[in-house]
């Protein structure tokens, strides 16, 4: 721990600069641009000693880590990371990073326009690879690239968003703590008063109490004592953990504001409440790139609810969602916690692997509500060469239905939530009304710099560091230890006591936690609950919304009527690659899964093509949309125009062939799967047998 503290005051000394274990290099410093902010773009270059190769042709990731407290870097603080495995499978690596302190008068929209700026600058940088950039966010980043890529609908790739809170009212009674903070503290005065006694500026240790707040068996026993119960082999882990945890950051008031209200306590973004300054709205249903959202049940800070009910808040149904032309992904983690989403290196091993190495896949899958899978491969999976990696990927479609089971409020917990709304308003008013102007002319730039150097949360390290004179003893007692150290037996029965005592210690502080949490949420239910209080904020009454209704986009509603008209209209056009997604829509079983057997037997099947007929992945990725919308329109047509696709027969037997091929990456195919086939053969021209006796025959 003394080294811990003298670490964080050399790395704040240092400007804090990104805990990356990578090199890199600076792009585009977001200080320099017309609306000038704290954020940069920087290049990761891979350590020479790695071996690593970048392939130009590859799609650029980009990872933006979150800005919510803590300084930036933890998507790329080890080998084992987001960064480490983008770099691994030869991807071209961007990092958005950002500095202590904001730009005076910083606004998230002005982030929001330098975001954008790196993203355009990296997809410029590689025009001839074989997708646009991927943006892998992070918690605070998730929500921050979703708004953008809604402002931008064409600006970027598919998109993973890791452990984000989108719809901050959704939770389970009796679980998620943290929603109910707005309500408890009286709504965001106090996240105002924080940046007034800031001169300006909120501290980002607040954040970061918030968060250890919440589990103190860990913050105040675990953490310590793992440390203190591995200390032969913990202290390189620890270390490099804590120069990240340790690292405090600020934000202006007026961003931390905007998050508060419109998110926290409003639960504007999911419902398209948030309007920016140039009277553009932030609208989810906008976004066309891919989306996977990652999340755990063992989150208390972004548990699935909120992470997937965006989804429900904006969709009646799963056509709803392909009549947007949207994919949308989820992969949820049994146990893992908030951190772990993006720092563990077990979850980077397996999770985030998975992720990168199907990640054109996730790009071309057909419009729609899916579950990604993730399953050891096994020595007698089939097909086991297409694989890459030790883990079979797959896509099992989903309903809205999958995504309610999960939890979702009711109407009268939405009315807690709107009146929580409601008093924050209120409570902001009459702050700003009777006490802001008293608490800025109190506060100096001075006072406010030395209040941030004596919270409790800096101090703790400053105590235990150099710069206490008593810790030079603790010095030369390490180095003794050290010298003489002999580790007990794991059979030594007071090793053992030990870690029972240490286990009712974590047992008791839960009890505690748990306890307390309880309290929480009953005063909140009851107060938030009061149909008086209801009514004084204009809640209860006939009529009363807690949501406000998703309005209806008539002109959106025509331009699909429109699209679809022209794809229609094109049912006797196209080639080869339009008739083989045909008929692969009609013989495969309805509803059934894709995995990335399929996709890697389509490149081998690319591959083996002439080079003049050879199409991008942009291009496959337009006929595939248009092919899956033109078989739910008029399947019937469609199938049927089949033979004018392709007139030549060498032509109708190679297609036929690579479908075959295609089915058999799962195993022996259906009966009824081998049945449909036959009909497209007999279509074709390709067979003149009766399809009963040829199923028969290959059946047998």
């Amino acid at each position: 721990m003394r080294k811990r503290g003298n670490q964080a005051i050399e790395h704040a000394e240092a400007g804090e600069p990104p805990v990356l274990s990578f090199r890199n290099e600076v792009v585009i410093d977001g200080r320099t641009l017309e609306r000038p902010c704290n954020y940069m773009l920087l290049r990761i270059l891979p350590n020479p000693e790695s071996g690593v190769r970048i392939d130009p042709a590859k799609r650029p990731f980009v990872v933006v880590d979150p800005r919510a407290g803590h300084g930036p870097g933890i998507g790329g603080f080890k080998p084992d990371s987001q960064i480490g495995n983008a770099l691994e499978a030869g991807h071209p690596c961007y990092f958005i990073s950002f500095l202590p302190e904001p730009v005076p008068g910083q606004t998230l929209g002005d982030v929001a326009s330098a975001e954008a700026a790196f993203i355009e600058r990296v997809h410029a940088m590689h025009l001839d690879a074989e997708g646009k950039p991927c943006v892998i966010a992070n918690c605070q980043a998730g929500w921050a690239m979703m708004a953008m890529g809604a402002l931008h609908p064409d600006l970027m790739g598919p998109m993973i968003i890791a452990g984000s809170p989108l719809s901050y009212w959704a939770g389970v009674k009796g679980q998620n703590p943290m929603r109910y903070t707005g309500g408890l503290s009286g709504g965001t005065w106090m996240t105002a008063l924080s940046s007034d006694l800031g001169n300006g500026r909120f501290d980002g240790s607040l954040l970061v109490s918030n968060f250890e707040r919440l589990n103190p068996s860990h913050t105040y026993w675990s953490k310590p004592y793992n440390l203190y119960s591995k200390i032969d082999t913990e202290e390189q882990r620890y270390l490099e953990f804590e120069k990240w945890w340790s690292g405090f950051f600020l934000l202006n008031g007026e961003e931390i504001q905007a998050i508060t209200d419109e998110l926290f306590v409003g639960n504007k973004l999911s419902t398209g409440q948030i309007v920016t300054k140039e009277g553009q709205r932030v609208d989810l249903r906008n976004i066309r790139s891919p989306i996977l959202v990652f999340a755990s049940f063992g989150d208390n800070i972004t548990p699935p609810q909120q992470a997937l009910g965006w989804i429900l808040d904006l969709y009646d149904s799963v056509d709803d969602i392909r009549s947007r032309e949207q994919t949308i992904i989820y992969n949820l983690h049994h146990d893992i916690g908030h951190l772990g989403i993006f720092v563990s290196g077990k979850i980077a091993r397996k999770e985030t692997a998975e992720f990168v190495e199907n990640i054109d896949l996730v790009d071309l899958l057909p419009p729609g509500l899916y579950e990604l899978i993730i399953e050891p491969k096994g020595p007698d999976t089939v097909e086991g060469d297409l694989i890459v990696g030790n883990y079979v990927t797959r896509f099992e479609p989903r309903t809205l239905d999958d995504i309610r089971a999960f939890g979702v409020n009711d109407t009268q917990d939405d009315l807690r939530f709107a009146t929580v709304a409601r008093i924050s308003d209120i409570s902001l008013g009459l702050y700003d009304l009777f006490l802001r102007p008293w608490v800025r002319a109190m506060t100096t730039e001075a006072g406010a710099q030395a209040m941030r150097r004596m919270s409790s949360h800096r101090s703790k390290y400053y105590m235990l560091s150099d710069l206490n004179p008593a810790m030079q003893v603790v010095k030369a007692m390490a180095e003794s230890v050290r010298q003489t150290r002999r580790p007990a037996p794991d059979d030594n029965p007071y090793l053992k006591g030990q870690n029972q005592a240490s286990e009712r210690i974590v047992q008791a502080l839960d009890t505690w936690r748990d306890m307390r949490d309880a309290t929480y949420e009953a005063f909140f239910m009851n107060t938030y609950g009061s149909p008086v209080l209801q009514a004084l904020v204009g809640l209860h009454r006939p009529g009363a919304e807690a949501r406000p209704r998703r309005v209806r986009d008539e002109a959106f509603e025509a331009l699909v009527r429109r699209r679809l008209e022209e794809i229609t209209s094109r049912v006797a056009e196209g080639g080869s690659v339009e008739a083989l997604v045909r008929i692969l829509i009609q013989v495969r079983e309805s509803g059934g899964p894709i995995d990335e057997r399929g996709f890697q037997m389509l490149r081998r099947i690319g591959k083996e093509r002439r080079d003049e007929k050879r199409i991008s992945l942009d291009r496959f990725r337009q006929i595939l949309k248009e092919q899956v919308f033109l078989m739910e329109l008029d399947r019937e047509r469609a199938v049927a125009a089949l033979p004018k696709l392709v007139p030549a027969e060498q032509d109708r037997r190679s297609v036929v062939e690579a479908a075959q091929q295609l089915l058999d990456v799962h195993g022996t195919p259906h009966p009824d799967e081998l049945a449909r086939l036959h009909q497209i053969k007999l279509l074709l021209n390709l067979e003149t047998e009766p399809a009963g006796r040829a199923t028969h025959r290959q059946a047998g």
